[in-house]
């Protein structure tokens, strides 16, 4: 069974930038397919960014396109989001998950979750 850790959340304020960390363990993972989610306070959980299916594309949730970039390196197993230009409304609980990929027009996870790291974006 997959085992998934977040890291690298913590306090930021407006404009400045956080790298996220996911490290996968316990089986054979295809980190292409790891995607990044979020659960901001009183909100639904939201995918923020995955594989597309169809070309292997990254999909981008609009409101984050331009300023969170998602990365792999296979040889550590670990997936990165690497989130540039922070806005108080990307506070929440991020979370990453295997088997996501976009389906429709948004990220969806059909395998393991990790249990996520809390940013706060605040002066």
């Amino acid at each position: 069974q997959v085992r998934l850790v977040e890291s690298g959340g913590g306090l930021v304020q407006p404009g400045g930038s956080l790298t996220l960390s996911c490290a996968a363990s316990g089986a054979t993972v295809d980190t292409r397919y790891i995607g990044w989610f979020r659960q901001a306070p009183g909100k639904e959980r939201e995918g923020v960014s995955c594989i597309t299916s169809s070309d292997s594309s990254t999909f981008y949730e609009d409101s984050v396109k331009g300023r969170f970039t998602i990365s792999r390196d296979n040889a550590k197993s670990t997936v990165y989001l690497q989130m540039n230009s922070l806005k108080p409304d990307d506070t929440a609980v991020y979370y990453c998950a295997t088997s996501s990929y976009l389906s429709g027009r948004h990220c969806e996870a059909f395998g393991s979750w990790g249990r996520g790291t809390q940013v706060t974006v605040s002066a």
